[in-house]
């Protein structure tokens, strides 16, 4: 047989034996939609939130700063800390101006550096954590100053000078643990009475050590919560400051919320490098985040917002460094930021 015709043969052979078997191995189709098949369900079974573009109605006489913090009473009305004056303001869960305090009480030489977080007692006084003037004051609803810790405007590190201190978390029975803070890595721990306790912390990365003690949250049982914001972790006392627990590898945490049934709310943003080593952890922010846990540390449920992509041009429902977070009764989320400059009501669906 010449070469030509055995080359012939083997081409024949190839097509009649190897390509039907490359055809049966080529990927199928995506099949065509049956058109009598139904719909997917528009349900799910997940928690999700829908801004309140309407929420709050803020009278012009309000003005709104850097706003880091946010909490609500029992009647659902929503207290706002902001570095705008008046510092505090007031509204209920419809948006309705209720009042507005502290343009005397609250400040340092640049007043937009000096409110930070807020919390209110189980007797319904108002507390007040003072990065500027270095203390946490307790006031009436009214704004009348009843308690102050720390020395006003003297930043130090013992019984009565705190250094930026963040926030405080009060107990039932009036006990005060602050955190303190930008300046010093400590956690403070007062009786009713204002007398100093004790306080534990350092600056460090170990157990126990805090960098940027940033806030602070109590469960019915006593035992504290601590954001160590600088170090990306929740960390975990007793009421006595034994080491605990430490959360980590989850979230840089900004600020805490603990709720009635002891289940801890925790907004920041995911874990991130440096990217300014002059500023804190996390500024800015690669994302936002909200998550919720029960007392041993397990991840409850996680939500996300859209980080504003261009400062000053923030839309509703977006968040620009997510700084502190509150909920009212029925589950909604109020959340303050810090380059957006407002506090904003996400409604609870599902």
């Amino acid at each position: 047989m010449s070469t030509a015709r055995v080359t012939r043969f083997l081409r024949l052979a190839f097509m009649l034996l190897v390509l039907p078997l490359a055809v049966r191995t080529l990927p199928a189709a995506e099949p065509a939609p049956d058109a009598a098949a139904p719909a997917y369900e528009p349900i799910t079974l997940s928690t999700w939130y829908k801004v309140d573009p309407a929420w709050p109605k803020r009278p012009g006489h309000c003005l709104w700063h850097q706003t880091p913090g946010v909490t609500v009473d029992d009647k659902d009305q929503v207290w706002i800390f902001t570095r705008g004056t008046p510092p505090v303001q007031v509204y209920d869960a419809d948006g309705k101006f209720i009042r507005a305090f502290g343009t005397e009480l609250v400040g340092s030489k640049d007043v937009r550096k000096t409110s930070h977080y807020i919390r209110i007692d189980h007797e319904g006084m108002i507390w007040l954590a003072d990065t500027g003037k270095h203390v946490v004051m307790r006031v009436t609803p009214e704004g009348e100053l009843l308690q102050t810790l720390g020395t006003p405007f003297e930043a130090g590190d013992d019984e009565r000078h705190f250094d930026k201190p963040t926030d405080m978390a009060i107990r039932r029975d009036g006990h005060v643990f602050v955190s303190d803070g930008y300046g010093n890595s400590r956690v403070v721990h007062f009786d009713a009475k204002g007398n100093f306790v004790k306080a534990w912390g350092r600056r460090g990365t170990g157990p126990g050590e805090f960098s940027l003690v940033h806030s602070i949250a109590l469960d019915s049982k006593g035992n504290v919560y601590v954001a160590d914001r600088n170090n990306a972790r929740v960390q975990v006392f007793d009421s006595e400051g034994k080491f605990l627990d430490q959360w980590q590898n989850l979230l840089v945490p900004w600020g805490l919320w603990m709720t009635k049934n002891d289940e801890l709310w925790v907004c920041g943003c995911s874990p991130m490098p440096w990217a300014d080593p002059a500023m804190p952890l996390s500024c800015p922010p690669k994302d936002q985040v909200f998550m919720r846990f029960n007392t041993s540390g397990k991840l409850l449920q996680l939500w996300t917002v859209p980080k504003t992509a261009v400062d000053g041009e923030e839309k509703p429902g977006e968040l620009n460094w997510l700084h502190g977070m509150a909920l009212d009764s029925k589950g909604n989320i109020y959340a303050s930021d810090i380059i957006g400059q407002r506090v904003q009501k996400f409604l609870r669906k599902n």
